[in-house]
């Protein structure tokens, strides 16, 4: 077991199944030092954690814990592209959308789901530049997708 996951099981964690995709395309892809994952979405136990807007059927709180799942969906992808999750230099970039109502301003907040636990389990090198965007709809009617880019 990586330090990586060491830190997710302190935190109750596991590192889950790659999420199938939903269309054609391919969890992660590898190009050099860097991997890409595709758009994440809050998937658990083979289920969407809730759907909706947020602002509107979705709470702020809610919108958070699956921006949380997504990340580490997204280490789950990166996992299977390198094995290893040791072998993560740096967290290089995340982007969250949030599917939100119009009034609806908080999208920085609920990214922070996905990078609090980027931090908490690779430390410093979680540390990274992120954009949180708010988009009208995401697919399957999620609240929210992050993809995220990672330096090994």
């Amino acid at each position: 077991m990586s330090a990586v996951e060491e830190r997710l099981a302190e935190l109750g964690l596991t590192v889950p199944d790659v999420a199938k995709p939903v269309a054609a395309y391919v969890p992660a892809v590898r190009s050099g030092n860097h991997i890409f994952t595709s758009g994440q979405l809050p998937m658990k136990d083979g289920e969407l954690m809730v759907t909706g807007k947020v602002g509107g059927e979705v709470g702020e709180e809610q919108a958070t814990e699956c921006a949380q799942q997504c990340a580490l969906n997204a280490i789950a992808a990166v996992k299977s592209v390198i094995g290893d999750l040791d072998q993560v230099k740096r967290i290089v970039k995340v982007v969250a959308f949030v599917a939100s109502t119009p009034d609806f301003t908080g999208q920085p907040r609920v990214a922070n789901g996905a990078s609090e636990l980027l931090g908490k389990a690779f430390g410093e090198a979680g540390i990274h530049a992120r954009s949180a965007v708010g988009v009208p709809v995401l697919p399957l009617d999620t609240p929210v997708e992050v993809e995220i880019t990672v330096e090994v």
